[in-house]
C-alpha cells in the first residue's frame, strides 16, 4: 500500500470517534515493528521521527528515508511524521524528503511568537500539501519550557488554530512525556471543551503514561491522534535485556533485536485495538 497522507488517517479517525495511533521511531527495528503491529491489527498507523532522534542519528535523511521505505511496503496505510521539531530548517527538510506531516513545536515561546512562527511553518507546508500539527499549552516532561501542570485554554486554542491554520493541535490536559508509570490523570472535561472549541483534531502527547482505559476514555472525550514512544521503548528494552540475560554469550544483535522488535509489534497491535474501542 502506498505512503498515505496523514490527514487520510487522522481525518477519518476524528469523524469516526476513534484514535489514530502515532508511534515514535528510534531505529529501523522500531519502524518495522510498528508497521508489523499495524498490519496485525489491520489498522492504519503513523510513524513519527522526533528532532531528538534526528540528533541521535546525526541527520534526518538516514532514518527518515528508512521509515518512508518501510511505509511504502506496508499492507496498511502508513504516514510518516516529523515530531516535536523546533527547527524550521528541519521541517523544510522533512517536506523535501516526502514526509506526510510535521509537528512544529514553538510552545516554549511566548504566545504571540509561537503564533507567528507556527503560521509561517503552516503556510510553507500547506503550499506543499503537508499536514501540520502544532502545540499550545506546553505538555510536561520535555526539557526547557515544558512545565507539568500547565493546561491549554480552550478560547486561546480556538484563536490560535484560526490564526495559524494548523491541521491539528497538541494540547496539555494532564499527560507528560517520558513517563514509565501509567498513572497520569487526564482532564477529560477539558478535552471535550477543547474539541468543541478548536474544530481540528486534538493530539495527546505523553500517552505512554496513560492507562489503557484512560486512553480509551480520552478518545471518547475528543482526542484523536495518540502519540506513544516510551511505552514501546520499555517493551523493546525489557525484551532485549531478557534475551541477553538468558544468552549472555550472544554476540549477534539479531538474536535480541529480533525478539525486541516482535514485542513492540505486539504492543502496537494492542494499543491500536484500545484506540479503536476493541479492548481496554
Amino acid at each position: 500500500m502506498p505512503l498515505t497522507p496523514t490527514d487520510d488517517i487522522v481525518g477519518p479517525a476524528a469523524r469516526d470517534g476513534v484514535g489514530a495511533g502515532a508511534f515514535n521511531v528510534v531505529q529501523l527495528e522500531h519502524a518495522e515493528a510498528i508497521v508489523s503491529g499495524a498490519e496485525a491489527a489491520r489498522r492504519p498507523v503513523i510513524l513519527q521521527i522526533s528532532e531528538n532522534t534526528v540528533r541521535y542519528h546525526g541527520a534526518l535523511a538516514p532514518i527518515g528515508l528508512a521509515a518512508l521505505a518501510v511505509a511504502r511496503t506496508s499492507r496498511v496505510p502508513v504516514a510518516v511524521h516529523l515530531d516535536h521539531a523546533r527547527s524550521t530548517e528541519l521541517v523544510h527538510e522533512a517536506v523535501r524528503l516526502g514526509f506526510t506531516s510535521v509537528m512544529f513545536d514553538a510552545s516554549g515561546l511566548p504566545y504571540e511568537k509561537n503564533l507567528t512562527a507556527t503560521r509561517e511553518v503552516a503556510d510553507h507546508c500547506r503550499a506543499r500539501g503537508v499536514w501540520v500539527e502544532a502545540e499550545l499549552g506546553e505538555v510536561g516532561g520535555k526539557d526547557g519550557a515544558h512545565t507539568p501542570g500547565v493546561r491549554t485554554d480552550p478560547r486561546e486554542a480556538r484563536d490560535f488554530v484560526a490564526a495559524t491554520g494548523v491541521d491539528a493541535l497538541a494540547v496539555a490536559v494532564g499527560s507528560s512525556h517520558a513517563m514509565t508509570t501509567r498513572d497520569a490523570v487526564l482532564d477529560f472535561a477539558l478535552i471535550t471543551r477543547l474539541r468543541d472549541a478548536v474544530g481540528v483534531p486534538l493530539v495527546l502527547h505523553g500517552s505512554s503514561g496513560v492507562a489503557d482505559d484512560a486512553l480509551a476514555r480520552a478518545v471518547g472525550a475528543g482526542m484523536t491522534k495518540i502519540n506513544v514512544s516510551t511505552r514501546l521503548n520499555e517493551e523493546f528494552t525489557r525484551t532485549a535485556r531478557a534475551c541477553l540475560r538468558t544468552h549472555p554469550e550472544t554476540v549477534d544483535p539479531r538474536t535480541y533485536l529480533g525478539p525486541a522488535r516482535d514485542a513492540v509489534a505486539g504492543e502496537v497491535a494492542h494499543l491500536l485495538a484500545v484506540l479503536h474501542g476493541e479492548r481496554a
